[in-house]
């Protein structure tokens, strides 16, 4: 069993690691440094120079979207989306082409390839897990189950590329990077020797403090989308000034998140067996909510994007994993 808490754990830090790296593929804006997916340029080794590409290929990566943006709408079709459907086949936003950027590409590959390697890591995570079968089943079954959303994450990361990054589907592919991290912290904790932190009171109050970051998240998207609408016609000093309603949200529900989690290790402090967990947390909390100020400051440095995205993911992680420690009512079985 340690041996596989050990593959786990280093394959959550592998998928922090991705998420950092994603953070500086979207704040560098590399993000369509491949225009095709799996292969980059139509190669497994991206082109270094843009004499090695054909003087159309922006014609031809561009017509590649087109299909698979076809095939996509279909799948929202299928599942009620109509308008969403529409949207996407009717902009013509989501079919221009960046001019090939060698920086950007290998950024991008390099994002990739990392995500390859998570993918052998957690199917590695998988088969140790099998041994376990028979005396921890759920050990086994959420191994697969982080394996399958592995693959799954892949899938919408291609119509994140042919979709030209629209930013629903960047929401949806983080997201679904937390629920990842979450079922890797699941494992971690079936698989340790567990000293329960016995609080009924901390335990909802850290419900509301998950809820509240969640939802700062998703006001973070907001943002993030903003900027990307405002960085179309305004200078890096003038996004700020320039944001909307979405900005002053994300920005004062910080004070939200804060004092909640203010509140939580108030709550906690006198409880034997979290005082890491706390310390961790508020550390966290603060890094988030100080890169954040870097940025609304700073004019979006392209450095604290990555990093405040790290901060908030970490973040998310912890208070998972703290949550399990006080949702047990017994403790774990110890497994050698």
């Amino acid at each position: 069993m340690r041996s596989f808490r050990r593959l786990t754990i280093a394959t959550l830090v592998a998928v922090y690691v991705l998420i950092l790296v994603g953070g500086i593929v979207r704040s560098t804006g590399s993000g369509m440094g491949c225009p095709d997916w799996p292969k980059c340029f139509g190669s497994w080794v991206p082109p270094k120079t843009i004499d090695d590409l054909p003087d159309n290929y922006k014609d031809i990566y561009a017509s590649y979207r087109e299909k698979k943006n076809v095939r996509f709408a279909k799948y929202l079709n299928a599942l009620g989306m109509e308008d969403t459907a529409q949207k996407l086949l009717n902009d013509p936003s989501v079919l221009q082409e960046n001019d090939f950027n060698p920086t950007k590409t290998w950024i991008e590959y390099f994002n990739r390839i990392v995500g390859v390697i998570i993918g052998f890591l957690i199917f590695a995570v998988f088969v140790s897990s099998i041994r376990f079968w028979k005396m921890e089943t759920r050990l086994t079954v959420i191994a697969l189950v982080a394996f399958l959303l592995v693959g799954f994450q892949g899938w919408i990361g291609s119509f994140v590329v042919s979709t030209n990054l629209t930013p629903w589907t960047i929401t949806v592919h983080m997201f679904l990077a937390l629920f990842i991290v979450a079922l890797l912290v699941y494992l971690i904790h079936r698989s340790s020797y567990v000293t329960m932190i016995n609080s009924v009171i901390g335990f909802w109050w850290l419900l509301v403090c998950m809820a509240v970051l969640l939802v700062q998240t998703l006001l973070g998207t907001q943002v993030r989308e903003a900027i990307d609408r405002v960085a179309v016609w305004a200078s890096r000093e003038a996004w700020v000034s320039n944001l909307g309603i979405e900005f002053i949200l994300h920005r004062s529900f910080s004070w939200i998140v804060l004092i909640l989690h203010v509140g939580l290790i108030l709550n906690l402090r006198k409880t034997e067996g979290s005082k890491v967990f706390l310390l961790t947390l508020i550390v966290l909390i603060l890094g988030t909510i100080l890169t954040g100020a870097g940025m609304a400051y700073f004019a979006v440095p392209p450095y604290l994007q990555p990093v405040h995205l790290l901060f908030a993911t970490a973040t998310f992680g912890m208070q998972f994993m703290l949550l399990l420690k006080l949702n047990r009512k017994e403790e774990s079985v110890a497994l050698n």
